[in-house]
């Protein structure tokens, strides 16, 4: 798996990522739906209107001006150049968590990896097709564990407070600096963001108003739309008759515990260093993903790829059932009774999420090791796969 791969996996997966971008330019004029909202809040800032107006527009005041260039550009460059950006993204980001196992891009792994999460993993056609920003968290997450890896903690926080500067969709990740008491690299993830939207904010006409408009939205989580989709237990277990009380609960307990889980993974769960980065980050995100609302099926495409990449790797998450058990319910194509209308899919969204979940809590469990911040045995420390830093 670690062999060069031949020109004939990579016309495959050429084939696939372009007419995965052709298919969403051709089919809408917009990059997709969820980019579209972006855009009509830059579009209400250059005109002088709130962003917030539309309260489906849930990212912080930096999204906005970040969405200014697109609102400039004509609309038949956008359709195509949105889906070929978010592809890219997640190429990007899939390249970055090879890296961190020292696994080439060239080899058989990178390329079929790559392919299979293209066409066998539901949620990355569903983010092409939506031009949703959750592919900046995609790309940062694991460009932020590469430099953590390598000792780049301030790097490393910079990244994180640029992608939650858009979207605080990693802001749980913070924690990782905390774990860590990386003081430095914590203020990096905190200040990026807090002067962006303070700065962006100021330009709005509604400064406050992701505070007044957009958080109570999120804390109600009352929106009829938005609720179909969510894949968290706080919004599905209703949906099954389960009182929101006890469903909030049961969440917040569930996200706790997945905390605690993340804290015992980086104290001295087993393995190497790298996949102990990697699990404690993405058990944190998982976490969040439990209880917070909304909670969709392409926040998956955050944590997904980091495991993915670490099959090589004896030990590794991606190398027990439970993780690929986790996944069969995001095999597009296949037919499940009840569930096939696009409502009913949070259902499927949210088993996935919760025994993926309670996948990567397992590893927390493992036998000590001594931890990062201390002396460690040189296995812990050397790359699982034995190539030269200059092959990524």
């Amino acid at each position: 798996m670690l062999r060069p791969v031949t020109w004939h996996g990579w016309a495959a997966l050429g084939a696939v990522l372009v007419a995965a971008v052709v298919r969403v330019g051709l089919r809408g004029p917009d990059g997709g739906m969820d980019n579209a909202i972006v855009v009509r809040a830059a579009e209400a800032w250059l005109e002088g209107r709130s962003p917030y107006a539309d309260r489906h527009f849930l990212y912080l005041p930096g999204a906005v001006l970040a969405a200014v260039p697109q609102a400039l550009l004509p609309q038949s460059v956008v359709r195509f150049l949105v889906p070929a950006g978010v592809t890219g993204s997640l190429v990007f980001g899939w390249g970055c968590a090879l890296r961190i196992y020292g696994v080439p891009w060239r080899s058989r792994f990178a390329v079929l990896g790559l392919l299979a999460l293209a066409v066998g993993f539901a949620p990355f056609g569903h983010l092409v097709q939506l031009g949703n920003w959750t592919v900046a968290s995609a790309a940062a997450l694991p460009l932020a564990l590469l430099l953590v890896c390598r000792g780049r903690w301030v790097a490393a926080g910079l990244v994180i407070g640029a992608a939650v500067a858009v979207k605080p969709l990693l802001a749980p990740v913070v924690l990782l600096f905390v774990f860590a008491r990386r003081w430095r690299g914590l203020g990096g993830a905190v200040l990026v963001p807090a002067l962006v939207s303070a700065v962006a904010a100021l330009a709005m006409p509604d400064p406050a108003g992701f505070f007044t408009r957009t958080l109570p939205f999120l804390l109600r989580g009352d929106d009829r739309f938005v609720r179909l989709y969510e894949a968290s237990p706080a919004a599905v277990l209703p949906r099954l008759g389960v009182p929101q009380g006890a469903a909030t609960l049961l969440a917040l307990v569930a996200a706790g515990a997945g905390v605690w889980c993340a804290w015992r993974r980086w104290r001295g769960g087993g393995g190497s260093r790298e996949a102990r980065v990697v699990e404690t980050a993405v058990m944190l995100m998982l976490a969040a993903f439990l209880v917070s609302r909304p909670s969709y099926d392409h926040y998956l495409l955050v944590v997904v790829p980091l495991l993915l990449a670490g099959a090589l790797v004896p030990g590794a998450v991606a190398r027990g059932p439970w993780f690929w058990l986790a996944l069969v319910p995001q095999v597009p194509g296949f037919a499940w009774p009840w569930l096939e209308p696009g409502t009913r899919r949070a259902f499927k969204d949210s088993l996935t999420l919760c025994v993926l979940a309670f996948t990567v809590a397992r590893s927390g469990l493992r036998p000590s090791v001594a931890s990062l911040d201390g002396a460690e045995p040189p296995e812990a420390v050397e790359s699982p796969v034995p190539v030269s830093r200059g092959a990524f």
